[in-house]
């Protein structure tokens, strides 16, 4: 790939988890316009249920999510006291016939929670939310954290995927990002959840990273197929101190520059395809018989604030802090400060202070933009047929092909599609229909 062609398309935008994005939420909708939508959720509807655990033992450097760092277990009791009363809030405003078809548990690191915790957490979840006979319950696992007792109160919580986070396993690297991780570790955790019936493992694996070299990350891709995980997600680091102190920990010498960012990319993506993997979307690969993979070859890849998913819930409730829903409606994101969290659901259950309204022509675009990110390609017809609005878009993908000199899409047959020269750069092509993007609001990671 031309090195002026990748930089020319590497520039900052949005990793489209959800349109519009977060920055441009507003204290325009709250709690109020939360309990509305709870209240039009129906009877029997999938519901998809996301618990953020703010907490870490240890602060990875690299880590853009919303966490802290304690040494003490008085903290996250107290957090999960507000969370048990929020749950119990959120439930009792949900028809109780809708159903629970997912549940992940994420952070931080929900790990950190002792045995018992975690049990009780499932319970009341139970007690305030019906679940599916299949509900899928997914957990994202930091191997430093778990021991035979972590992985019995998994069990029991009836976990079904185990999402690790390796990110590298060169030590060079590894003390750059202040997550200490080794090989044996990180196998003898998957082996335990295994052994236990976990059904899907998925690995993280980061490139972009300081003192990250093609040799170290093809020994880190090596090691993680050695490990025969379903699914892997192939993440780029995403430098973004300004809204993480800690990055600044990070020396910016120490980063490896786009072009080579995206040399990096494209030989991990290459190594796993070889490995057996089918590419999934701009960053996920999964063995063929996963349920990713499969969805994806049948055009039901879905796309939301925890990646690429087979979820096909329309509802995703948030609970905890910084959390974040969706509805039919709209967007909802809780108060990220701990203590003001737990100040808010002492007091009335609710934590929302912030969201969006999604007007036409946002479902619109939200629907392009999906599209683009989990096809590569999106229907002249079914846009059009789904939306009075929708010829306006058609014409913006027209006037996008006309310029494109650079062959990154294709119009054949009414569908706009990326060619195998513009799918590494998705996430530049889905900036192009969206509406929000030049009013100034956030930064953004580049988008190699």
């Amino acid at each position: 790939m031309d090195d002026d062609l990748i930089l020319k398309n590497a520039k900052p935008v949005p990793r489209y988890t959800s349109y519009p994005t977060a920055p441009h939420f507003s204290e325009a909708v709250g709690c109020s316009e939360y309990e509305t939508w709870l209240s039009a959720i129906e009877p029997g509807e999938a519901l998809s249920i996301y618990a953020h655990v703010p907490y870490c033992d240890r602060l990875c450097w690299f880590c853009a999510c919303h966490t802290k760092q304690t040494l003490r277990y008085e903290p996250v009791a107290t957090y999960l006291n507000g969370l048990h009363r929020e749950i119990a809030a959120i439930g009792g405003r949900v028809n109780g016939e809708a159903k629970v078809t997912a549940l992940h548990l994420g952070g931080g690191s929900p790990t950190l929670l002792r045995p018992d915790d975690l049990i009780a957490l499932k319970q009341a979840f139970a007690r305030h939310f019906a679940f599916s006979g299949d509900c899928e319950i997914s957990v994202e696992m930091d191997p430093n954290d778990l021991d035979e007792a972590r992985h019995d109160a998994l069990a029991a919580i009836g976990m079904t995927r185990a999402s690790f986070g390796v990110q590298d396993f060169d030590s060079v690297v590894q003390k750059a990002i202040n997550r200490i991780q080794t090989f044996e570790q990180t196998r003898d955790a998957i082996e335990a959840s295994r052994a236990r019936g976990v059904r899907s493992v998925n690995c993280d694996v980061l490139y972009g990273l300081p003192y990250q070299s093609l040799p170290s990350l093809e020994a880190t891709i090596d090691a993680v197929t050695s490990l025969a995980p379903d699914r892997v997600a192939l993440f780029g680091y995403a430098h973004v101190p300004w809204m993480k102190k800690h990055q600044s920990m990070i020396p910016d010498e120490s980063l490896p520059g786009i072009v080579e960012r995206f040399d990096q990319m494209s030989r991990a993506a290459e190594m796993l395809v070889a490995a057996g993997y089918e590419a999934v979307g701009i960053d996920h690969f999964a063995k063929p018989d996963d349920s990713l993979a499969i969805a994806s070859r049948e055009g039901r890849l879905r796309r939301n604030f925890q990646g690429y998913t087979t979820d096909s819930a329309e509802t995703l409730i948030g609970l905890g802090a910084s959390s974040i829903g969706q509805f039919r409606q709209g967007y909802v994101q809780n108060m990220p400060a701990t203590g003001e969290y737990l100040r808010q659901v002492e007091q009335t259950g609710l934590a929302a202070i912030r969201g969006y309204r999604l007007t036409p022509d946002d479902r619109l675009r939200a629907r392009v933009i999906a599209s683009i990110m989990c096809d590569f390609s999106f229907s002249f017809a079914e846009v059009a047929g789904e939306f009075p609005g929708g010829g306006a878009v058609i014409e913006e993908a027209k006037l996008f092909r006309a310029r494109d000199v650079d062959g990154l899409t294709t119009i054949e047959d009414g569908i706009f599609r990326l060619t195998a020269r513009g799918r590494p750069f998705a996430r530049s092509v889905a900036a192009v229909f969206d509406a929000h993007l030049q009013s100034g609001r956030g930064r953004h990671s580049v988008a190699v």
